[in-house]
């Protein structure tokens, strides 16, 4: 099929990055985070690291804009700005150690670290003393490098937004918005730096469609749940999510 050899992958390995975008975007939907993390963990399948962040990113500001009726009105935008500061510091670091550092050493070593924290959480551990504005803005640091590096960014927010113990409809939407204006500073130095071109444009295209549907399903469910339910889903996907990820990089080494 010739319009198969836009996207340089097979009609097998693009049913199985449109289910996963799917999916993706139901998570997405009811938690405000995970998109990433679920996207990174079907591509990597199919798609070498640095291929896949550039996809990603743009799914990613177009799944928050198809999120935005159904979070605006719960954003703490003074969180999102201050958090924004350290993002924008630490993106660029982030790219500039995707071209050096090894996905798989990186990958590993946050999921590992993310489910060390899950845990702790799991046993009721909170401290809202952390929520000051320096905490914020490194937390956004790390995020931002992270997010440049594997596009895994929303995990160590959603971390610290359970830490300080906030609300779960206020975590939701305020990482929709916060990660709206991350990938999109993102993406503009992914697309100077020459890691985006026509081929991840032509990719993206197709997974569009999916992306509202599965929002809409996530939304739903997440109107359905209630505080305790959020957060322990939240936990556990963190959890499994990070250790298909120990998995998927041991199997490479």
């Amino acid at each position: 099929m010739d319009f198969l050899s836009y996207f340089q992958l097979s009609i097998t390995e693009v049913s199985i990055i449109i289910f996963t975008v799917f999916i993706a975007s139901i998570i997405r939907g009811f938690n405000g985070f995970g998109f990433s993390a679920v996207c990174i963990s079907g591509f990597s399948f199919i798609l070498p690291a640095i291929e896949i962040v550039p996809i990603i990113l743009i799914l990613e500001v177009l799944v928050s804009i198809f999120m935005i009726p159904y979070i605006w009105n719960k954003i703490d935008w003074k969180f999102v700005f201050q958090m924004q500061i350290g993002i924008i510091i630490g993106s660029p670091i982030g790219l500039y150690l995707l071209k050096f550092l090894s996905p798989d050493v990186t990958h590993l070593s946050i999921c590992l670290i993310i489910i060390f924290f899950s845990m702790i959480l799991m046993k009721g551990y909170s401290n809202q003393k952390l929520n000051i504005n320096p905490v914020r803005i490194f937390t956004g640091m790390v995020s931002g490098t992270i997010n440049s590096l594997t596009t895994l960014g929303g995990m160590p927010v959603a971390v610290f937004l359970l830490v300080i113990n906030i609300q779960p409809i206020i975590i939701r939407g305020s990482l929709a918005a916060l990660f709206f204006l991350t990938d999109i500073y993102a993406f503009i130095l992914s697309f100077f730096g020459g890691i985006v071109d026509l081929t991840t444009i032509y990719r993206t295209i197709p997974l569009v469609i999916v992306l509202p549907l599965g929002i809409a399903i996530g939304n739903k469910l997440f109107i359905k749940s209630r505080k305790e339910t959020y957060r322990k889903f939240v936990f556990y996907f963190l959890i499994i999510i990070s250790i298909f990820g120990i998995i998927k990089v041991i199997s490479n080494f």
